[in-house]
């Protein structure tokens, strides 16, 4: 699976630009805010249709601008594709795939996997629960096209049960509807929950073999939490959903008095142990990183294992922020598959042994196809 160019017009700090890239590594280099993570955006967003940095697409057009493009030709399982995100100022963004316009933005998702490894995931473990589930909702989003529906479809729902909650003083007539979202909820959660649950007991395994090989004095343990009152997580949908139901119905009034929706997977966490204590309260900075680690490769794994190819890796300044035996944890684990990394530090950039090197400065490119 290989990203084989990218175009870009009016995109962050990107005027008009085209980019080739090579099969192996391809290393990114230029000072702090000339464009490097911008460049790595705008193929993040050829797999997952968003930008990882914002909510907004639109927050991606250049200062000034009313439109821009990013537009990409890759190959995955053998074929060759072309995903195109139109942005704009005053409408919603525009996807699509080969040239033909998608219904929906998440048609396009998928096709080309990667995985982005950013500074701000070295804090995975001891970010919010909410960090935690963006973790695990991009990649599953890109493996299973059908969680990524069910799951925009709870968003949804969700957002319309907690405004009935929100009113319900100011309008209680609302409370008549309530019922039937929690029941929606509640079917659509049980879907989630049991995708999640079969996803994080594979990511586990794979995290905690890595993390032995990191650490092999530490020992890792990853738990799925969700709603309590699930008996098993790897039971049916219709069982899970069955449970949902009793349980939000046992806690309405309490959802009613804190005009919030209390319970289902958008509270969902992974519990994150390390030698049976909390890595996130108790673990060291090395600790908490050598975890993040884990995962991130452990995620770039069950990718190969669910299509025999490996996703292209997103390195975004990540290595600098890592002590020499970590770089050499990382690096030694980039030598299958494509690689695009962001670096500004030239000792760190003599380690990688990269096909192409490509120098940004002020949203340009200037060298590209630089043999090392």
């Amino acid at each position: 699976m290989n990203i084989n160019c990218i175009k870009l017009e009016n995109f962050r700090n990107y005027k008009e630009q085209k980019v080739s890239f090579t099969g192996g590594v391809n290393i990114i280099c230029g000072e702090n805010a000339q464009g490097k993570t911008n460049l790595l955006e705008a193929v993040a967003a050829m797999s997952t249709i968003r930008l990882f940095r914002t909510g907004q697409k639109k927050e991606g057009l250049r200062f000034g601008e009313k439109q821009g493009k990013i537009y990409g030709e890759f190959t995955a399982e053998g074929r060759d594709f072309s995903v195109e995100l139109r942005l704009f100022d005053k409408k919603p963004a525009e996807v699509y795939r080969n040239g033909v316009r998608m219904k929906r933005q998440s048609d396009a998702r998928g096709i080309l996997k990667t995985v982005l490894f950013c500074p701000d995931d070295l804090y995975l473990i001891r970010a919010g629960a909410g960090a935690r589930r963006r973790f695990l909702d991009t990649a599953l989003c890109q493996l299973r096209p059908n969680y990524d529906k069910v799951l925009t479809e709870y968003e949804k729902v969700l957002a319309h049960k907690n405004k009935i909650l929100k009113d319900s003083e100011e309008k209680p007539e609302m409370l008549e509807l309530l019922d039937d979202f929690s029941l929606r909820l509640a079917r659509l959660g049980a879907i989630i929950i049991r995708y999640r649950a079969y996803y994080i007991r594979k990511l586990a395994e794979k995290a905690c073999q890595v993390h032995k090989l990191a650490a092999p004095n530490e020992k890792l343990d990853i738990t799925y939490k969700t709603v309590s009152s699930i008996t098993d997580v790897y039971a049916s949908a219709e069982h899970i959903e069955k449970e949902l139901i009793e349980h939000v119905f046992n806690h309405k009034r309490f959802e009613i008095a804190a005009k919030s929706c209390l319970s289902g997977p958008h509270k969902d966490d992974l519990e994150i142990m390390l030698c049976g204590a909390s890595a996130s309260s108790f673990g060291s900075q090395g600790q908490v990183r050598t975890c993040a680690l884990a995962l991130k490769l452990a995620e770039r794994e069950m990718f190969f294992d669910d299509s025999g190819e490996y996703p292209v890796l997103l390195l975004d300044d990540v290595l600098s922020e890592l002590d020499s035996k970590r770089q050499d944890f990382v690096l030694n684990r980039i030598d299958k598959g494509q690689v695009l990394i962001t670096c500004c530090d030239l000792d760190t950039m003599k380690k990688i042994n990269a096909g192409i090197v490509f120098f940004v400065k002020n949203g340009q490119v200037l060298k590209d196809i630089k043999k090392i």
